[in-house]
């Protein structure tokens, strides 16, 4: 006949032990993660509807989106930032590939907000690397990333080509600031 002992009767009877702790912890709170989320409308010249918040803005053209980000409000708005990427989704090869286009920042008449506006994309440069690897579907981005400052009081408009597209993150500063020298 075979025995089964539990661990702690085999533990013992050896002469070792063993003890655990558990530790309570603080409920996390949504707005602790780094897992917010936008309101995101795109609208083009067809579909146009303006808003209280928008209504300043100018409508989108025949060959435009407009894409509207509208953050929530947040206690502590100083501590995030928002990264836009503009850019498409193509079919690239092992090299590092690149969007030409100008991203112009311009101001509405009159109310002084700002918005975004790219006019044309086309297909930039890339790295010659010899590739041996099938093509994959990746994000190629126009430029650098748009860094803003996180301001829940006014949504953030883009206008870009139909075949553009938008994407965005929202960043948390995590750790305190530190001072250099004395």
């Amino acid at each position: 006949m075979n025995y089964v002992l539990p661990l702690s009767v085999v533990l013992l009877s050896t002469g070792l032990s063993f003890s655990a702790n558990v530790m309570a912890t603080s409920p996390v709170y949504q707005e602790q993660l780094n897992t917010l989320s936008a309101k995101t409308d795109v609208y083009t010249a067809s579909d146009y509807v303006s808003s209280e918040q928008i209504k300043m803005f100018p409508k989108p053209d025949d060959n435009m989106k407009q894409h509207v980000i509208t953050l929530p409000t947040l206690s502590n708005e100083d501590q995030y930032m928002l990264e836009i990427e503009i850019g498409q989704n193509k079919l690239v090869d092992c090299n590092r590939h690149k969007l030409m286009g100008e991203i112009v920042q311009k101001t509405v008449e009159g109310w002084g907000y700002n918005y975004f506006q790219v006019d044309k994309i086309m297909t930039g440069p890339s790295t010659m690397m010899m590739c041996t690897e099938p093509k994959t579907t990746q994000f190629v981005i126009l430029g650098e990333s748009i860094n803003e400052n996180y301001d829940s009081r006014l949504p953030k408009i883009y206008y870009l080509p139909h075949d553009a597209q938008l994407r965005y993150r929202i960043w948390r500063a995590e750790t305190p600031f530190s001072f250099s020298g004395n």
